[in-house]
């Protein structure tokens, strides 16, 4: 069984996702998923949607840490091997930013986080 952890990234991971100290976001617990079944993480935030992106970043057990894409109100940015492997959906209304794909790593973590200004 593949397990997926839901956690925040407290460290830089990315030139353009670094950690926020005065924000929150908050995913749920671990789940487990078959191989091939789909993967939906939702990740609730404390800040608008409309003023920063939210990143999903991925580490597949015993590997480096690997940028999914990014989402804001105004567009999205996806690692090119990956865009059409994942997407990444806005609740606006509710701070909540979603992501979506297939179990394609096994035992893999999934982490959300806001980029800076």
């Amino acid at each position: 069984m593949d397990v997926y952890h839901k956690g925040w990234a407290g460290r830089h991971i990315n030139p353009h996702i670094h950690k926020v100290l005065s924000e929150q976001l908050t995913q749920p617990a671990s789940e487990s998923l078959q191989p091939g079944e789909r993967l939906t993480i939702t990740c609730q935030v404390s800040y608008s949607l409309s003023s920063y992106y939210t990143g999903w970043i991925r580490q597949p057990a015993g590997k480096g840490l690997e940028w999914i894409g990014m989402k804001n109100t105004g567009g999205s940015h996806y690692k090119d091997s990956l865009k059409n492997k994942f997407s990444i959906d806005l609740d606006s209304s509710n701070n909540r930013v979603t992501l979506n794909g297939q179990n394609m790593q096994p035992e893999s973590q999934n982490f959300c986080a806001r980029k800076s200004h």
